[in-house]
């Protein structure tokens, strides 16, 4: 498994952008899928966005397609998610996390590692 810590979160007005990071542990980094999942109080944790291990395949989910773009770089064991044109309803913590599925997979169950998550707060 690999040790997950997130930075980058805050507080942002509408329409402004944030750059969340994850920074990771281990030697078999660039074997891993890697999630970003949030979570807003009273829902469900829900995937944001996914890429592969050698970062050729990515997932979005609907509600973030064309505002948010997820990338790796595995010489630095990192995983970043730009995220753009904010809106009040992305308020949520913001978790990453690593599967040991080499391809593309959205369900939170699949992703063994997490990290302990960072605070996205957009108001209007």
């Amino acid at each position: 498994q690999v040790q997950l810590v997130e930075s980058g979160g805050g507080l942002v007005q509408a329409g402004g952008s944030l750059r969340l990071s994850c920074a990771a542990s281990g030697r078999t980094f660039s074997s891993y899928t890697m999630g970003w999942f949030r979570q807003a109080p009273g829902k469900e944790r829900e995937s944001v966005a996914v890429i592969n291990w050698i970062g050729g395949s990515t997932y979005y989910a609907d509600s973030v397609k064309g505002r948010f773009t997820i990338s790796r770089d595995n010489a630095k064991n990192t995983v970043s998610l730009q995220m753009n044109s904010l809106k009040p309803e992305d308020t949520a913590i913001y978790y990453c996390a690593a599967s040991h599925f080499g391809g593309v997979v959205t369900r939170a169950r699949d992703f063994g590692s997490w990290g302990q998550g960072t605070q996205v707060t957009v108001s209007s």
